[in-house]
Parts: structure tokens; C-alpha cells; sequence
């Protein structure tokens, strides 16, 4: 992906689509962080610095690579589920799914906005001192980084299962 991404109305619109989601008693157990400019670059830093702790015999190119992850889009959102205590019973498991929901909104109303949206989570969404760099709290957990902006090549097509192995009509 490249430039131009969302200008900032059009990012609020994908931001209030995004969130609406399933969210059972209204809990909003998720939150965005939005990297956009020099944000961008600086969270890279973190990245490169984390991956340089773990891998210290490393190329220094290597480390670069993981220093421009973030600036192979103009927005990358971090979506965070943070499930709540909930006394009346919202499970976890049902929580987290409204994340995930959010993570996909957020793709689809990019993408209908005119932008291409991908949802990743690679290493740097399972990792303590990421998470820390995140302002993440114990029990949130990183459901995943959603890149947005122009595409720079047509999708490809992914291999999907044959519909007769994953449903079963009752």
C-alpha cells in the first residue's frame, strides 16, 4: 500500500463504522490506537529495538526491515481487545469476538471507502514489551493491526475450503 490514505474525515467515518460492532451489555471491551505520520516510525523504532534485544547476531538490514513495517501504510490501527469484568456475565470468549469484529469493520469500511485494508497480526502482536509500548494492560490482548491506504497492486485470491467440508446443513 501506499499514500494517500484516508484524509481525517474520512478516517472518523471508517473509525465509526469500524466500531460498531456486537458489544453484548455495551461493555466496549476494545480500544483503537491509531499510527499515522511520525508515529509510524517512531513505533518502528520500538520495533526494531525489540527485535535487535531478541536477535542480536542479526543483519543490521533485518532490523530495518522490522523498524518500516509501519510505514508500509499511511494508517496502521492497532485494535486492542480489553474484555471487562462483567457481573451480569458477558464471557471473555464473546468479548474478544467483538474485537475481532472490529478488526474486520474497520477492513471493510476501508475498503469501501475506496482504500485497500489488511488485517495482520504478526510477532509484534504477541509480544510483552510491545504490548507495554502499547499502554496494554494485563488480560488485553493485541487482536490485531489493520494497514490502510492506496493499493498498490490487485488483491490476490486466497485458496478458501470447499464449502461441503465446513457446513453442514441440520
Amino acid at each position: 500500500m501506499s499514500e494517500p490514505g484516508p484524509d481525517a474525515e474520512t478516517l472518523e467515518t471508517i473509525l465509526e463504522i469500524g466500531t460498531r460492532v456486537p458489544d453484548h451489555r455495551k461493555l466496549t471491551p476494545w480500544r483503537l490506537v491509531v499510527f499515522q505520520g511520525e508515529a509510524r516510525a517512531a513505533f518502528g523504532e520500538v520495533l526494531k529495538a525489540v527485535h535487535r534485544d531478541d536477535y542480536p547476531n542479526y543483519p543490521e538490514d533485518r532490523h530495518q526491515f522490522e523498524a518500516d513495517r509501519f510505514l508500509r501504510a499511511p494508517i496502521i490501527i492497532a485494535v486492542i481487545s480489553a474484555p471487562k469484568l462483567c457481573p451480569r456475565g458477558t464471557p471473555t470468549w464473546e468479548q474478544q469476538l467483538s474485537a475481532g469484529a472490529v478488526s474486520f469493520n474497520l477492513c471493510l469500511a476501508a475498503q469501501a471507502s475506496g482504500f485497500g485494508a489488511q488485517w495482520l497480526t504478526e510477532w509484534y502482536a504477541f509480544d510483552a514489551r510491545i504490548n507495554a509500548a502499547l499502554g496494554m494492560s494485563e488480560g488485553e490482548q493485541v487482536a490485531g493491526f489493520i494497514y490502510i491506504g492506496t493499493p498498490t497492486q490487485p488483491a490476490t485470491p486466497r485458496m478458501r475450503p470447499d464449502l461441503s467440508d465446513v457446513v453442514r446443513f441440520a
